[in-house]
């Protein structure tokens, strides 16, 4: 299996660095777009030494046209996905790591409002609490994306970004690491996000996010809390739902306060009751009806808006809680865990399609119109609307006329 998952990778950096090849032959070829960027970026003022420094002798990099391309072959689940990254490796480390820079999160915190578990959390999520930060060259990197057609604005204003930070003296080029896709620092923040938000949390006059944990603190409760981040307030709980519950009022545009889902008969994951609370919260099925259930409330949407996946806001949250010694989740292991393929998902998008249900273009990835797709054909099967892409779905899809 790891000799067939070589051969894959290598025969995507091939094709990648044929298809930079190319594309260099198109008018204008690659060292042409760079020259005609500088004069860009020169015209905005970034001087002629950033530029000389983070331009010169620079060539695409097919390594990264290849991970930008690359596609999972498995939809991970919740699960999968959740136990991989909560480690006890990485609940234990992050519980050292909190008592050890205690004062520091608590400035934070008492700055920001942003508690001192949430920040840990997304350190380790994003970098394993600093232990990898990437080491592409962000400039290097971001020119390979912007030389590519399918999102050259974007990673072309990013790379603008990159060298007003280089310009500003808080990075060098040599020095500006990051991610393939642009994101850099202990706390993986593409360049826009730091112009935006990064902070001098040690008062050297650099916003150092690679190696000053000060920095890289208060820049991510800076973000935070522009994003708008509730203090005092939890991100969400795991909870029991009742024998009759309404499956298709679990969505995250359903939202009620704690206290009406009380009278649903939610309950708290061990069965106690909700607190009293007019706190909205709305309900998620990470891994459909048979997995663990979520209330979650307005600072989930704060995650959420730092990362779009389900899957990593709530490993932020539930790592967040289990770094202050709250439990595991409870519920739900029993769950189908099968891992659907990119074919067994389009598989499903065909059937779906084929009873008049809009998915969109197959694609292999089960995406809002899909989830709809599928919440629609539960409801007209008289099954539970959960509107969860499984192994368990696509076998009733195809038993079922």
């Amino acid at each position: 299996m790891k000799k067939r998952s070589l051969s894959r990778q290598l025969l995507c950096v091939l094709g990648c660095a044929l298809t930079l090849a190319a594309h260099a032959d198109e008018t204008p070829d690659f060292s042409t777009w760079l020259a005609q960027f500088r004069e860009e970026a020169q015209a905005q003022g970034i001087s002629q030494a950033t530029l000389d420094a983070a331009l010169t002798g620079l060539q695409p990099l097919p390594e990264v046209i290849a991970l930008d391309q690359r596609q999972p072959e498995f939809i991970q689940t919740f699960w999968t996905y959740l136990d991989r990254r909560l480690s006890p490796w990485r609940i234990e480390r992050g519980q050292a790591l909190l008592l050890e820079h205690k004062a520091l999160l608590e400035e934070v915190r008492a700055r920001y409002g942003i508690p001192a578990g949430v920040l840990v959390a997304f350190w380790g999520l994003e970098t394993n609490y600093g232990t990898y930060l990437g080491n592409f060259s962000i400039p290097t990197a971001l020119a390979t994306l912007a030389f590519d057609p399918r999102r050259a604005g974007f990673f072309r204003r990013e790379l603008l970004q990159s060298l007003r930070i280089i310009d500003a003296g808080h990075v060098t080029a040599a020095d500006m690491k990051g991610s393939w896709a642009g994101a850099m620092g202990q706390m993986q923040f593409m360049p826009s996000t730091y112009l935006r938000y990064a902070v001098d949390g040690d008062g050297d006059g650099h916003k150092n996010l690679w190696g000053s944990l000060p920095d890289a603190f208060h820049s991510a409760g800076s973000f935070l809390r522009e994003l708008g981040w509730k203090p005092g307030e939890l991100w969400g709980r795991e909870v029991r739902l009742p024998a009759r519950f309404d499956w298709e009022s679990a969505h995250p545009k359903v939202k009620k306060p704690v206290s009406d889902w009380a009278k649903l008969g939610v309950t708290q994951a061990d069965g106690s009751p909700l607190p009293e609370s007019d706190l909205a919260g709305a309900i998620l099925l990470p891994q459909g009806r048979a997995g663990p259930a979520f209330l979650v409330y307005r600072n989930f949407e704060v995650i959420m808006n730092w990362n779009r996946s389900v899957n990593y806001a709530l490993a932020v949250g539930l790592l967040s809680d289990r770094l202050l010694g709250l439990p595991e989740v409870r519920n739900g292991r029993d769950a189908d865990n099968r891992a659907l393929s990119r074919e067994q998902v389009m598989e499903m998008q065909q059937l779906l399609a084929a009873r008049g249900l809009d998915v969109g273009e197959p694609d292999g990835l089960p995406g809002p119109r899909t989830r709809l797709a599928i919440r629609a054909w539960q409801k007209a099967a008289g099954v539970p609307v959960d509107g969860y892409a499984s192994v368990s779905l696509l076998e009733q899809l195809q038993r079922v006329p």
